[in-house]
């Protein structure tokens, strides 16, 4: 039997990441979710630019990550809508980003949400904080894309 191909669809992406940080390493980690949060993410109730990753006792957990209920949740739950999410990855890999962590400076980020396969997936990147002056330089470079792409678009005119 012919296996499906893997679906993958964004459900929001923390565009201040990449303004910043620095991206090392890529990771993807499973989401420790509730029912009311997942229905949430269908509706596109989240918001990541606040969020960030912590380690508390050998395991990560995402800080931040704010899901918004939505007016039909349940009536017998409290949603919090910053409520403390587990992040699901192998032993191994939770130490050795651990260990990263805590010698090199390194700090986790989340990148974005995305289902697979159902499920609900964080992309989260071992980053470098960047100093003001790369800062400024990410600025210049994207406003130099911006100029070529306004001078390429009115020369096709």
């Amino acid at each position: 039997m012919a296996k499906k191909p893997e679906t993958a669809s964004r459900i929001a992406d923390n565009k201040k990441a990449a303004y910043n940080y620095f991206f090392e390493e890529k990771f993807e980690a499973g989401m420790v979710l509730q029912g009311w949060e997942v229905k949430a993410l269908r509706e596109g109730k989240v918001q990541l630019t606040d969020g960030y990753v912590v380690v508390k006792g050998g395991e990560l957990f995402v800080i931040g990550c704010q899901i918004n209920p939505l007016n039909t949740a349940s009536t017998h739950v409290s949603p919090d809508a910053v409520r403390t999410k587990k992040l699901l990855m192998h032993k191994d890999e939770i130490r050795r980003l651990i260990g990263k962590v805590e010698q090199k400076g390194y700090t986790l980020v989340p990148l974005n949400l995305h289902w697979k396969d159902g499920k609900v997936k964080c992309e989260i990147a071992l980053a470098k904080g960047k100093a003001e002056h790369d800062k400024r330089d990410t600025i210049k470079d994207r406003e130099g894309k911006r100029e070529v792409e306004r001078a390429m678009k009115g020369r096709n005119r």
